[in-house]
């Protein structure tokens, strides 16, 4: 690749293990063991009894949910290569829980502080950016994307058949590299 990219990064199950915590702070509280095995294609709310749902649903507006969370396993290794390559942007749908904004920040700043803030965009409809590529775990977020869409493999997003899948970090560059191949092709 002889060119700067642009590549936007999604934080939750991207870079930052939210549904660890929330696999944990479940189990413990209602002695349960539910897995991400026991997730595939559905949401922790989706699976636990009906009474324990306004619990589940209310985790994530919890202050300080978002700002101890655990590193994705390969994430910290893979997000250094790129930006000490490209021009990597973190887009994070933290509208969806405004109390997440600072907790969201402070992980950032400690954990990558290469990437200043303002390359920080916090938004609910990411068809706005203007990236080669978004790695992110929510299908939905593809939709009206200019550049490629890398679908970050998720439980919940394992029925999702209409994306190009990477299955953890080691699979990014080989899946940037391939999808930059045929860009070239095509330009040629």
């Amino acid at each position: 690749m002889s060119r700067k990219l642009r590549i936007a990064v999604d934080m939750d199950e991207v870079l930052a293990d939210a549904l660890g915590k929330q696999l944990r702070a479940y189990n413990e509280r209602f002695g349960a063991q539910v897995t991400a095995d026991s997730l595939h294609g559905l949401e922790l709310a989706d699976i636990v009894p009906q009474e324990h749902q306004p619990w589940v649903l209310s985790m994530l507006h919890q202050p300080g949910f978002f700002a101890d969370l655990e590193w994705i396993p390969g994430a910290r290794e893979e997000m250094e290569k790129l930006c000490a390559t490209h021009d990597v942007f973190i887009a994070s749908a933290a509208t969806e829980f405004p109390g997440s904004f600072l907790d969201k920040l402070n992980w950032l700043e400690h954990h990558l502080p290469q990437i200043p803030r303002h390359r920080v965009v916090f938004c609910g409809d990411k068809s706005v950016l203007n990236v080669d590529y978004l790695i992110d775990d929510t299908p939905q977020h593809f939709a009206g994307l200019n550049g490629v869409g890398l679908l970050f493999d998720a439980p919940h997003n394992r029925g999702d058949k209409t994306h190009y899948r990477v299955h953890g970090w080691r699979e990014v560059p080989a899946a940037i590299a391939l999808h930059e191949g045929k860009r070239e092709q095509k330009h040629r």
